[in-house]
């Protein structure tokens, strides 16, 4: 199931904008390219706070993952797992509960080609990488299974990831199968740009990255929510990413000023 391809970097297309590398670029990180800088560089130049929204959806992660893990969920499926940025979801579940499994899962070769620096976990608990597309789910349940026990709860984690998944590719269809194989007591932990607050600027986006071939697929409070239809929602619900339980992490500078264009939330599978 892991392991670094060889042919990685010959799969790495560095002729566009990633989004994977164009989110590392926004943590600061090095694993990107020209022209995702360029790409994350007119973003910029649309919303200043895209570097803020990118550190407040990693944030969200580390709290809803330490809460989850609170609450006794040792079982993490983590798919859209992105460049690696420390502290990642194993480390911050593990340091709950060392022998929490972890199971990440990604499309992107250079995702794979660092995922070594994923499995660098606890003695006790067990971390993977699976390479596969949300859109194949059957892929990432098969795989899955071989070090999650899904008779056991789970906690399913699409952190910024669905806003690039457009509903003819069925998004909510996708969510729902992934879910139906998990059982009760199994936990979804989510985020989602939307362009709620910023319509022009977020049109204006939506289109610069289409030309440049990645799609951005913006949903509003009532889209997202519909993802957490027949799941619990934990309090405080959907809620703008920064304010979904502050009190279990660093505040994150910036996120303050003004409304962060995401949503965020964590339900549990009745």
């Amino acid at each position: 199931m892991t392991g670094q391809d060889p042919s990685a970097a010959i799969r790495i297309d560095t002729s566009r904008p990633h989004p994977a590398r164009m989110y590392d670029w926004y943590l600061g990180g090095k694993d990107n390219y020209p022209v995702d800088e360029e790409m994350g560089r007119q973003m910029l130049a649309l919303d200043p706070r895209v570097p803020v929204m990118a550190r407040v959806n990693r944030a969200f992660m580390h709290r809803a993952t330490r809460w989850l893990a609170g609450q006794g969920v040792r079982q993490f499926l983590d798919i859209g797992t992105g460049i690696p940025t420390e502290p990642n979801l194993h480390q911050v579940a593990q340091e709950v509960a060392p022998d929490a499994r972890i199971v990440y899962c990604d499309n992107d070769p250079i995702v794979l080609a660092h995922a070594a620096a994923l499995l660098r976990g606890t003695p006790q608990g067990v971390t993977e990488y699976l390479e596969a597309d949300v859109r194949n789910p059957g892929a990432i349940l098969k795989g899955a299974k071989q070090v999650l026990n899904l008779d056991r709860p789970v906690a399913l984690s699409l952190v910024a990831l669905l806003h690039f998944v457009p509903d003819e590719d069925g998004a909510h269809e996708l969510v729902g199968r992934l879910l139906s194989e998990l059982p009760s007591g199994s936990y979804l932990m989510m985020t989602h740009a939307t362009a709620d607050f910023t319509p022009e600027e977020s049109a204006a986006a939506t289109e610069k990255l289409r030309a440049a071939g990645v799609t951005l697929a913006l949903r509003s409070r009532a889209e997202f929510t519909r993802f957490f239809g027949g799941l619990d929602l934990i309090e405080p619900g959907v809620e703008v990413v920064h304010k979904w339980h502050p009190e279990l992490g660093e505040p994150v500078p910036g996120q303050d000023d003004g409304v962060i264009p995401g949503y965020g939330a964590v339900g549990r599978k009745p």
